[in-house]
């Protein structure tokens, strides 16, 4: 899900997120012991003035600092896409926007008349699913047409092209029949539209099928409990034929984007702005889910997250893009009892996996198991903690799956001398071991959006301790994903050595393989697992957790597949975090949404 925007992709995170990507843990609390009830009332709080009901009109602000590096729904995977794909495209079933997290997290229909259930959509088996599509769902093409199932069949063939693939292969290939062998064959096409237009036309994909123009079928390889949570994410939208006239995610695709849902791109300047007008093909008796408040949605780019602070707080704008609240104003505006300020979820809940250092398994001195364990030795977390907005906000983890989800192991700790303040003596003899005893030069990939500079910093400090030679390098939010994590052609070449992204699953509940798949799997062009991770002995225990006879067995498999990613020091996890999500006072029914890390665009009005 998940990035972030300043941390996450899968998702990433956003900036002040933590990637990766569109990137969820529900946290319990007394496995957290954290003082969380104080916040409930200090930024839990809505305005009171929500009470005066919905207004239409009007248009909604949102500031930030980067473009958004993925806009083609195949392959963005990223909390900010997230946050623009629920405005124009639309997906088989979906989350609510809804007052509280539990009922946020539980799948709805969206352009699918029904969730299908056992005997109603889903056969005996567990693996057939069968969906009847609204009608009334149309495109803003020209003129304009009614969405099909065969939009969606065009989709899921797409999502292994070759010029801008899916960030989570594994989703699809470990589940939909035939889907590794046609992404295996689309792997070796040129990334032309020629060549791709010519690959799809030839290749059925024999476990994505439109029956009829209303009737979509999926055959699985076997039952798969979270398929819905799937079929929930940007990755499986309805996509418009028009679009194979265009390389994927091209800057000319980007320019003729179309839209399903209540808003359509009227107009995109890369890395300056966007603006998104009501789509007059749209209904509003065809979608469930979306009020379509405002009539338009400007996105500003470019501004550091101090002046989008600022401008929120004056008025002059209303949400966040890409980033969060600056770390440093956290205290003044929870003591503030601010209630433009949502820590999110409320109640006992942890949202992300903050951030994590990921390792350049590529080339380099990261190879080595035993320089990544130095790593892990070394790095003082509870100073990323106290960066990141303090003991309300956040918390050190040792795991990259969290508390409440599962394959969470309580308690466990691969590397335990270090308690959250960092073992140098320790990360020094590990790196003696390794070949190191002088010590060992690395390069450290940052972005410089707020508060990245910082949480850098720390990192280089607490491993310079440890005897690394930490060299920082600093790329836009947008690159920091798009052309070096996502690029293992980058990586190779060694320009970064370790990075610090950030992580959100990509959905709740049944939940094992939404970090481990993404993160510690498949590794390639465009993919999550930007260390290059490949562990036959973690993968084994992946496939075997996909195919358990029950979630209970799952459960154990995934428990020692997450294990295992930390003993191999496959990536370091830092922090698990709230979201503090800001908005302006004109701003009114703003629910945490936990699918967009933000207020859900399309459900609020403004005064």
């Amino acid at each position: 899900m998940a990035q972030q925007p300043s941390p996450p992709h899968p998702r990433l995170l956003r900036t002040g997120d933590r990637s990766g990507a569109r990137r969820r843990l529900i946290v319990a609390a007394a496995v957290l012991a954290l003082a969380l009830s104080a916040l409930a009332g200090a930024a839990g709080a809505r305005d009171s003035r929500h009470a005066a009901g919905p207004t239409k009109g009007g248009t909604l602000k949102l500031l930030g600092t980067s473009d958004i590096f993925n806009l083609d729904t195949v392959s963005a995977y990223y909390t900010v896409s997230s946050l623009l794909e629920r405005a124009f495209t639309r997906q088989l079933v979906s989350y609510p926007n809804a007052a509280t997290f539990p009922a946020s997290i539980k799948i709805v229909p969206d352009i699918a008349t029904t969730v299908p259930t056992t005997g109603k959509g889903i056969s005996a088996d567990g693996k057939t699913y069968t969906f009847k599509l609204r009608s009334g769902v149309q495109w803003n093409s020209s003129p304009p047409r009614a969405v099909t199932a065969a939009d969606f069949v065009l989709e899921f063939k797409m999502l292994c092209n070759p010029a801008a693939p899916n960030a989570a292969p594994g989703y699809f290939t470990s589940t939909i029949v035939g889907m590794k062998a046609y992404c295996d064959g689309f792997a070796k096409v040129k990334g032309t539209v020629p060549a791709i237009a010519a690959y799809v036309k030839a290749h059925p994909l024999a476990g994505v099928v439109a029956k009829d123009p209303q009737t979509l079928v999926f055959k699985l390889l076997s039952p798969a409990p979270d398929f819905l949570n799937i079929l929930a994410m940007g990755f499986c939208s309805a996509r418009p034929v028009e679009y194979m006239k265009y390389v994927p995610d091209s800057a000319q695709m980007r320019q003729h984007m179309l839209s399903d849902g209540p808003y359509a791109i009227t107009k995109y300047v890369p890395t300056k702005s966007m603006t998104l007008d009501r789509n007059p093909a749209w209904s509003s008796t065809s979608d469930p889910l979306r009020k379509a408040y405002v009539d338009h949605i400007e996105i500003t780019e470019g501004l550091s997250s101090t002046s989008v602070q600022q401008q929120l707080e004056a008025g002059t704008g209303d949400m966040e893009w890409d980033i969060q609240p600056p770390t440093q104003d956290l205290p003044r505006l929870i003591s503030a009892k601010d209630k433009r300020l949502i820590l999110g979820p409320a109640g006992p809940y942890f949202v992300a996996t903050g951030y994590y250092i990921a390792m350049n398994e590529w080339t380099g001195p990261m190879k080595n198991k035993l320089v990544r364990q130095a790593v892990a030795t070394a790095v003082n977390k509870n100073a990323i903690v106290q960066i990141s907005g303090g003991p309300k906000v956040n918390s050190t983890t040792d795991q990259m799956i969290l508390p409440g989800n599962t394959g969470y192991v309580p308690e466990f700790n691969a590397y335990p001398s270090n308690k959250g303040g960092g073992d140098p003596a320790g990360a020094k003899a590990l790196l003696k071991k390794a070949g190191y005893p002088n010590g060992l030069a690395i390069k450290q990939l940052c972005s410089t959006s707020d508060p990245y500079p910082r949480i850098c910093q720390s990192i280089q400090s607490s491993l310079n301790l440890a005897g690394f030679k930490v060299t920082i390098v600093p790329v836009t939010q947008s690159d920091f994903y798009g052309k070096y994590l996502t690029q293992p052609s980058t990586a190779k070449r060694g320009v970064w050595d370790i990075a610090p992204p950030g992580w959100i699953p990509d959905w709740f509940g049944n939940n094992g393989r939404s970090t481990l798949q993404p993160i510690m799997t498949n590794p390639g062009p465009g993919a999550s697992d930007y260390s290059g991770y490949n562990s036959p002995v973690t993968t084994g225990l992946i496939n075997k957790a996909l195919t358990a006879p029950s979630q209970a067995a799952a459960a154990k498999l995934w428990s020692k597949a997450n294990t295992q990613t930390m003993k191999d020091a496959a990536t370091v996890p830092l922090n698990a975090q709230k979201w503090p999500v800001y908005h302006s006072s004109r701003v009114q029914g703003c629910n945490f949404f936990f699918f967009t890390l933000s207020c859900d665009p399309t459900n609020v009005w403004v005064q």
